[in-house]
């Protein structure tokens, strides 16, 4: 895994760990989860988002 490729997956973690705290807060809906994660995951293309979710 290149460097590059290691900080999305690390960036994308963070993100992911973002929209839990939002969605156990009440601050977002599920489906916005959702949806969210899904753009995240378009914007940094994590090779391990399977084992993330």
């Amino acid at each position: 895994m290149s460097k590059t490729q290691e900080a999305n997956e690390v960036k994308y973690k963070v993100a992911l760990k973002l929209l839990d705290i939002m969605l156990s807060k009440g601050l977002i809906t599920l489906a916005e989860y959702r949806k969210i994660d899904a753009l995240n995951r378009q914007t940094f293309t994590p090779e391990l988002a399977e084992v993330y979710a």
